[in-house]
């Protein structure tokens, strides 16, 4: 499992509108082929009568999946510089479709290029960008007596706070990325003068939003 990796936020939409045409772009977060496949098919579903619905995405941990789709469009058009502009931005489980409605002018192969690449670009902007980190659940149990201690310097502190549980002692669960478990058990058992129980637990991934220009 990767440690950190970007992609998009979840579901948007936005649009342009480029020598009178129409493109309408539309973003998922989408973790395999079938959910990319899925999402392009509702996205034709909402426009029957579009003139393309041009499609592409990226697929897994090490980008094996990479698809892209003009519909229509002059070979590498569209579905290729949309990827283009995913590549780019290194976003991983996204899904992308644009779709055009024609507006009489016609752009020629270099205007469709940059044209679906800005229909990306602004999409993306839209949509927001978030870093995903690989954290480990860590339970502290404490006596009641330092749950006042632990909890504010947990709640100040860079380790995000996913529950207490108020069992016949505390149960403070907190969310530590991989590579600072040890630092974190070193923390909360000096915190605790060793008066402390600290379990590893499984590995989640927390969501950082990310304004769409830091992963230029």
């Amino acid at each position: 499992m990767l440690k950190k990796y970007l992609t998009v936020s979840g579901y948007s939409e936005s649009e342009i509108t480029i020598q009178k045409s129409r493109f309408i772009t539309y973003l998922e977060r989408t973790e395999s082929e079938e959910d990319a496949q899925a999402f392009i098919q509702k996205i034709k579903k909402l426009h029957p009568t579009a003139n393309h619905n041009c499609s592409a995405y990226m697929i897994g941990e090490h980008d094996q999946i990479q698809k892209a789709n003009d519909d229509g469009e002059p070979s590498g058009t569209a579905g290729v510089p949309m990827l283009e502009v995913l590549k780019k931005r290194e976003l991983k489980d996204t899904t992308v479709v644009v779709t055009r409605y024609f507006g009489g002018i016609k752009l020629g192969g270099g205007g469709l290029i940059r044209a679906y690449g800005k229909a990306v670009t602004e999409g993306l902007s839209a949509a927001g960008v978030v870093e995903r980190s690989l954290n480990r659940v860590v339970t502290t149990n404490i006596d009641y007596t330092w749950l006042g201690k632990v909890e504010n310097e947990v709640r100040s502190s860079k380790y995000p706070l996913k529950e207490i549980r108020y069992l016949e002692a505390v149960a403070v669960d907190a969310y530590v990325e991989e590579g600072d478990v040890e630092e974190f058990v070193e923390w909360m058992t000096e915190m605790t003068n060793g008066q402390s129980d600290i379990s590893i637990g499984e590995s989640v991934y927390l969501d950082h939003n990310l304004n769409v220009n830091e992963t230029e």
